[in-house]
């Protein structure tokens, strides 16, 4: 079987495991653990909490430290609503273009990675090549962090670490952090007749919003910028907001989300106690007509942004197997700020097709794009038997 038929092959059948983050994942774990265990690899789990999902991680090659990690999630996003021409869990072959939900973010790395296995663990290696496989990372890189954990309990550490999203086979130094919250405006239900025996948390809402455009003009006006992102400064955003019962009610609750996607060096917390002090101020204006009213701000999930050196040893090994390294970062989050942070090791962003078909209907990746991701995950692991 020539490439990438059998990573075309691996894809179908991952494709049709419907990992949606919602619905757990362990069909496709077991798949992949089988897929190790029948060429000597031995494969650990590391349950979710609930017991419905699992990650994996598995070692080819010495016991060393210098090692490399392949890392993907193997969540994919809902196909609710979405204008699909065919089955998203069955993959279907047009054009060139392989279809099928996850079939670009990112199961078509993870086929690689597993069609270059079985010659990994045939091969001679003087470095090992780890591998980490992950779950919920469409809901706020959730899963990583327990694998990252038992990895760090089984000893391991490595010099890089690759996390195949959609790149275009580039290699991304750098990525945005992101820390999400919500908001919660507590008023007084009233009869809308009578507004003044209450209190509208709606309109405590709407003063929060406009305290966050606030933050977010003088982020852009004043703040850190690096121009190597298309937007090139931290951002602050509201993506929705719920409260109300009825018209003639006035709404005692109003719930608002919001996000900050930050330059890696920038600190998320320092824009949130801005947020925290806009809560407070009008929270403690409100209190002085209606006991009780408040505005509680938490932080719903969090993961770091990404900046690594461009003289790091994984840059080098990325660069000699063929990838392409323009000095780009990206404003969309992934989990190798996680590795960066929580085991110290040096990452980067490296995989086959375009971010902007993910998440979308009839998303794709083509067989030429699989090729040449297989192509570079050989040429790294020999970087591993040099």
């Amino acid at each position: 079987m020539n490439p990438p038929d059998q990573a075309i092959e691996l894809l179908d059948r991952l494709v049709s495991f419907p990992t949606v983050s919602r619905d757990g994942n362990l069909r496709l774990i077991d798949f992949v653990r089988e897929r190790l265990r029948a060429v000597g690899v031995s494969a650990t789990l590391v349950p979710s909490p609930g017991g419905d999902k699992a990650a994996l991680f598995a070692t080819v090659g010495p016991a060393r430290d210098n090692g490399i990690v392949l890392s993907a999630h193997t969540d994919v996003v809902p196909v609710d609503g979405q204008p699909w021409t065919s089955d998203p869990f069955r993959l279907t072959e047009r054009g060139g273009r392989l279809i099928g939900r996850g079939a670009l973010d990112m199961k078509a790395y993870l086929a690689c990675i597993l069609a270059i296995v079985p010659e990994a663990a045939r091969g001679r290696l003087s470095r090992p090549l780890h591998l980490a496989f992950s779950y919920d990372e469409e809901i706020g890189c959730q899963g990583i962090r327990p694998l990252l954990g038992a990895m760090a309990a089984a000893g391991i550490r490595a010099s890089g670490c690759v996390v195949g999203e959609p790149t275009g086979m580039r290699i991304v130094r750098g990525h945005k952090g992101k820390l999400a919250g919500s908001i919660v405006c507590t008023g007084k239900a009233a009869h809308s007749a009578l507004p003044h025996l209450g209190l509208n948390a709606i309109h405590l809402g709407a003063d929060m919003v406009g305290a966050l455009r606030r933050i977010q003009a003088d982020i852009e006006a004043q703040g850190a910028r690096d121009d190597a992102y298309a937007v090139p400064f931290t951002t602050v955003h509201v993506g929705t907001i719920h409260g109300g019962t009825a018209l003639n009610v006035i709404p005692e609750r109003c719930a608002i989300s919001f996000e900050i996607r930050h330059l890696a060096d920038d600190d998320p917390h320092a824009v949130l106690d801005r947020i925290r002090e806009a809560a407070g101020r009008l929270g403690a204006a409100a209190r002085k007509s209606c006991e009780g009213a408040d505005i509680a701000v938490a932080i719903d999930n969090a993961y770091p942004g990404l900046e690594t050196p461009p003289g790091a040893e994984i840059v080098r090994l990325a660069q000699a197997a063929g990838g392409i390294d323009a000095g780009e970062k990206v404003t969309f989050g992934t989990e190798a700020g996680v590795f960066q942070e929580a085991l110290g090791i040096p990452s980067i962003v490296c995989g086959p097709g375009d971010m902007v078909r993910a998440h979308k209907a009839d998303e794709y990746v083509t067989r030429e794009e699989l090729g040449a991701c297989e192509a570079f995950l050989r040429r790294l692991v020999g970087e591993l038997a040099a």
